[in-house]
C-alpha cells in the first residue's frame, strides 16, 4: 500500500477506481491529482490525494485547486453561452458586433468552435503581455486570420479566453472571471475560477513534471501549435505558470484553476439542463468542426466550447487533466493533476468507471 496522502470517498461497488487512483498518485514523482465521478443523481467517485507542493511537504486537500490547462476552455466558453441563451449575444453575428475594432471576419459561433482562424500572433510579444487582456485584444483586434473564417478549424490554444472575454466585457462590462464566478460557479457551487484572489492562491496546487519526457511529448506537437502556445511565451514555463502574476490573470483558454469535482459539475450543469436551454445546448453538442485540426495536427470535432465525440462532449489539456460527458454511462467524469504527465492516467481511471458501469473502454 501507499504511503502517500490520499483521500476521498466511493459509493460502493466503485473500490477498482480507488484501487487506480491509489496506483495513479503513488506513481507520481511531483504533485498529485484528483478524480470525480458523478452517476446517477450523486457522486460516486471523489478522491484526491499525493502532495500539493513540489518539495512533497503539504498534502493535496479537498479544497486544493490545481491549473488543468485547456480543460478551462469550456468554462470560458459557457461564458459567452450564457450570454447567448439570455438574448444578449448572436451566435452568428460577426464578432465586430460587439467588438467594432475586430477586423477578421469571424462570427461568435467561429470562435467558439475553432474556426475563426485567429490562433497565432504575428507580433512577438513578451511573457508580461497575458496578464494585460487589453495589450492582448489591441493585438488580436488587428490579427489577420490564418484561414478564412469558418472554412477549417484549429484551436485557438492560447488566446480562445481573451477572444471570448472581450465579447463578456463589451456586453456585459464585467471580466470574463468575474462574469463566471458570479453568473455560473458561485450559484452552483462550482470551486473552479480564472483569475484567482488570496483565498484561491492559498489553496493552489504548484504544476510540476515539466522533464525530459514532457517536453519530448510536446516536441510530436504540430509547429502551429508550438506557435499558438508559444507567444507570448510562458504557458509551459513552471517558474512561469507556478507565479502569483499568472495565477491572478485571466487567461481564459488555460489558466482556471480548480476541483476535479467543479469540472466533473460543469457537464453535470450543462446536462441537467440547469445552464442552457435544450436547444442551445444541442447547438453545443453539435459537431460544428470535423476534420483535421490545424493547429493541433490530428483529426478533431468541435462543439460551441467543447469537444464532441459519438459518446458525449469534453475537453483535455495539456498534461493529463481533462473532464467529460458520457451519454452511454450517463455519466461526468473528471480527473486534474499537478504533475504535467502521462495522459493515460486519466483513461485508465476512466476505464475503471466503465468497467463498474459494465461498458466497454472508451
Amino acid at each position: 500500500m501507499s504511503t502517500v496522502p490520499l483521500d476521498g470517498q466511493v459509493a460502493h461497488g466503485f473500490g477498482p477506481v480507488r484501487d487506480v487512483f491509489e496506483q495513479v498518485v503513488s506513481q507520481s514523482q511531483g504533485t498529485g491529482s484528483a478524480v470525480a465521478v458523478w452517476h446517477d443523481g450523486d457522486w460516486v467517485v471523489d478522491l484526491w490525494g499525493g502532495y500539493a507542493d513540489a518539495a512533497r511537504t503539504r498534502p493535496w486537500r479537498q479544497d486544493s485547486i490545481v491549473m488543468p490547462y485547456s480543460v478551462t476552455k469550456p468554462f470560458a466558453a459557457l461564458c459567452v453561452l450564457l450570454l447567448v441563451h439570455r438574448g444578449s449575444v448572436d451566435l452568428d453575428a460577426p464578432l465586430s458586433t460587439y467588438w467594432p475594432d475586430f477586423e477578421a471576419n469571424a462570427t461568435v459561433r467561429h470562435v467558439l468552435a475553432h474556426q475563426a482562424g485567429v490562433v497565432a500572433l504575428d507580433e512577438n510579444l513578451p511573457t508580461r503581455a497575458l496578464y494585460d487582456h487589453e495589450w492582448m485584444c489591441r493585438v488580436l483586434e488587428r490579427q489577420r486570420p490564418l484561414w478564412e473564417p469558418g472554412t477549417a478549424h484549429g484551436e485557438a490554444a492560447l488566446v480562445y479566453g481573451h477572444l471570448l472575454g472581450e465579447v463578456v466585457r463589451r456586453v456585459d462590462g464585467r471580466s470574463l472571471g468575474t462574469f463566471l464566478r458570479e453568473e455560473v460557479c458561485e450559484p452552483r457551487g462550482l470551486d473552479f475560477h480564472i483569475g484567482l484572489g488570496p483565498a484561491e492562491l492559498a489553496r493552489v496546487v504548484e504544476l510540476t513534471g515539466y522533464d525530459e519526457e514532457f517536453w519530448q511529448g510536446w516536441a510530436a506537437y504540430d509547429p502551429l501549435m508550438h506557435r499558438s502556445l508559444g507567444n507570448p511565451p510562458g504557458a509551459l514555463d513552471p517558474a512561469v505558470v507556478n507565479s502569483r502574476q499568472w495565477r491572478q490573470a485571466e487567461i481564459g483558454a488555460v489558466n482556471g484553476h480548480g476541483t476535479a469535482r467543479a469540472v466533473a459539475g460543469l457537464y453535470v450543469e450543462l446536462m441537467r439542463g440547469g445552464l442552457l436551454s435544450s436547444a442551445l445546448l444541442a447547438e453545443v453538442r453539435r459537431p460544428q468542426a470535423v476534420g483535421h485540426d490545424r493547429v493541433l495536427g490530428i483529426e478533431s470535432s468541435w462543439g460551441l466550447g467543447v469537444s464532441v465525440d459519438p459518446e458525449g462532449i469534453g475537453m483535455g489539456g495539456v498534461g493529463g487533466s481533462f473532464g467529460w460527458w458520457s451519454d452511454a454511462g450517463d455519466y461526468a467524469f473528471a480527473f486534474v493533476t499537478g504533475f504535467v504527465g502521462d495522459p493515460a492516467r486519466g483513461d485508465r481511471l476512466d476505464d475503471a468507471v466503465r468497467e463498474v458501469l459494465g461498458l466497454p473502454p472508451a
